[in-house]
């Protein structure tokens, strides 16, 4: 077993291979890397992303961040593309092939029939000698200097520096595309992060009750109307018009200061500027407003009619915090 400050060395050598892998890169974006660019914005098809062992893998998830950011994509496995799966592959589809050596078995068999189908083929490679690099049309290059594997053999840079290549390809893509948050809510509508992009306030008060008094009610109606309705305030409403809210803390100071109740009024509990946010503005902004002002509810209006109430209860349920 080795010791905790050798485990330490060994750990932040690891890092800094790793990230010198990435900085290395920035010297190989040049004219293919536009050109790559320009050929995937203007792809009437999708582009397939294909690779072998560890390399299979980071296509998998460079395919997954090309998806989930407004570029079609689809894998596919290099070891069963010659097994039936290049009938995947289309008239306009371009192909990334992605391999450290570019000249496994299934590379060298592969790179020539994506040739001989007529689609631009990309190879994000490690060896610019290699099959690979030879029999593709643009290259990007993936070269480091060794693993941080001390046997020089796991892949471990190699396959960072893959995934940054992936990652700034997508990120270029994404910009040019000007794909913005709205278009990533519609590609991430599952969990907490596509809520946080999605949801709207409207959407959380209307699967709230809605409280609501009269300014004359008194304090008894004021504290039976909270109670029922458990959002721990009620809405002091007159006409359609919202004149003010009064919360449970509202409730316990005028308790504090007062012991006869009976000619103590709704209007005369209430705080005349309740904060508001529109039903339409995300859930994300009610949080945020919330968060502000040091409250735990808000009520949510419709063109300045009162619609319903948040608490921020309800955003915790819904994971937006």
């Amino acid at each position: 077993m080795k010791s905790k400050k050798a485990i330490i060395e060994d750990a932040v050598n690891t890092l800094q291979l790793e990230s010198q892998s990435i900085l290395g890169l920035i010297d190989h974006i040049n004219d293919d890397f536009c050109q790559i660019i320009d050929h995937i914005l203007h792809c009437n098809g999708r582009v397939i992303v294909t690779g072998i062992g560890k390399s299979a893998i980071i296509a998998q998830k460079i395919v997954a961040t090309f998806n989930s950011t407004g570029t079609p994509s689809s894998f596919m496995h290099a070891a069963d593309a010659v097994h039936g799966d290049l009938g995947m592959i289309q008239k306009n589809d371009i192909v990334i092939c992605i391999s450290k050596s570019g000249n496994t078995p299934e590379i060298k068999v592969l790179a020539p029939l994506l040739k001989q189908s007529g689609n631009l083929m990309i190879g994000m490679v490690g060896q610019l000698n290699s099959d690979l690099a030879v029999q593709a049309d643009l290259i990007l290059n993936t070269t480091v200097e060794k693993e941080a594997c001390p046997h020089n053999l796991a892949p471990t840079t190699s396959t960072t520096a893959q995934l940054a290549m992936g990652d700034a390809l997508a990120i270029c893509l994404l910009n040019a595309r000007n794909f913005n948050e709205e278009d990533f809510g519609r590609f991430h509508p599952g969990g907490a992060l596509g809520k946080r992009l999605y949801l709207k306030s409207g959407d959380i008060a209307l699967k709230n009750q809605k409280p609501s008094i009269h300014p004359a009610a008194s304090v008894k109606d004021v504290i039976i109307e909270i109670s029922q309705n458990r959002l721990g305030a009620v809405v002091v409403i007159e006409a359609d018009t919202i004149l003010g809210v009064i919360t449970d803390g509202d409730i316990r100071r005028m308790l504090e200061k007062h012991t006869n109740l009976a000619d103590i009024k709704a209007s005369d509990l209430m705080n005349p500027h309740p904060k508001t946010i529109e039903k339409d503005l995300l859930a994300i902004n009610a949080l945020e407003m919330i968060k502000e002002n040091n409250i735990t509810q808000l009520l949510v209006t419709d063109g300045g009619v009162y619609f319903g109430m948040i608490h921020l209860h309800d955003l915790l349920q819904e994971g937006i915090i």
